[in-house]
């Protein structure tokens, strides 16, 4: 599907199905330097099982145009442009890494906006060591290097992925290098220098899902015990000998802890 959005072409996946105003639609969201395909197992499953699904590409990563957004606030607030230009005024946000952070911050500030939130590989605070900043500042192939190095668990680095063929750290390698110049800094800069993580947390009162890989080192589970404390009793599930990378390294487990999230509360719905 193909939108605009503040002035420029915008991409998300839908599944191959055109949104339905009678059905609940869940937005998928990114993270730095990836694209709509990171999430190409759980996003089509659940666009053929009573979903709208808008798997995004933000501004300046895959498909759709523009300049990479500066700060976590900007992608929330364009999250909320996005469901404005489809017609969609509530909507499940689903993000990673970046993209978590940019869906909490739009949860907390566009509470009317958020039915349920589910936060993939979140850290709050999300420092990113000088080493990366300057890597990806300059333009420099070490910066995939080292996230490709620090993104995967051990085991998951020797390969042995459930879906067939699939090179995990290649994959996410090559996904990284077709990302303009200057992109991945950007990115990873507005994580670095997101401050409002606890304070949108503090005021959040949709159902919350934070989903962790056990061996993650890019947003280490210690990380996130502060944000599980300002939360509303949020479902935590921890996903054994898994890294930052939870959608290629488990694909099943993470489609399972959605589908379940969200058929709890389907079921709970008066």
């Amino acid at each position: 599907m193909r939108l605009a959005v503040d002035g420029h072409a915008v991409y998300a996946y839908t599944g191959a199905r055109a949104p339905d105003p009678t059905l609940p639609t869940l937005v998928f969201v990114h993270g730095a330097a990836l694209d709509h395909s990171i999430w190409a197992l759980q996003s089509r499953y659940f666009a053929h099982h009573g979903y709208n699904v808008l798997a995004l590409d933000l501004p300046g990563h895959g498909r759709s145009a523009g300049p990479a957004l500066a700060s976590v606030a900007a992608i929330a607030d364009w999250l909320v442009a996005v469901q404005d230009a489809v017609g969609i005024a509530q909507a499940t946000l689903i993000g990673y890494s970046l993209g978590a952070l940019a869906a909490l911050d739009a949860a907390g500030r566009y509470p009317s906006r958020v039915a349920r939130l589910a936060l993939l590989g979140p850290s709050v605070p999300m420092p990113v060591a000088d080493v990366l900043l300057d890597a990806a500042r300059a333009n420099d192939h070490l910066a995939y290097e080292l996230i490709t190095g620090w993104s995967y668990s051990a085991a998951h680095q020797l390969g042995g992925n459930q879906q067939p063929g699939m090179w995990m750290t290649g994959n996410g390698m090559r996904l990284m290098e077709r990302c303009a110049p200057g992109v991945l800094h950007t990115d990873l800069l507005a994580c670095h220098e997101y401050s409002g993580g606890l304070a949108a947390a503090a005021t959040l009162r949709c159902p919350v899902l934070m989903l962790l890989g056990e061996r993650d080192q890019m947003a280490p589970p210690k990380n996130t015990r502060a944000l599980i404390a300002a939360l509303d009793s949020p479902s935590v599930v921890t996903i054994p000998d898994c890294g930052h990378s939870l959608m290629a390294e488990a694909p099943d487990a993470v489609l399972d802890a959605l589908r379940r999230f969200l058929q709890r509360l389907a079921v709970a719905a008066p």
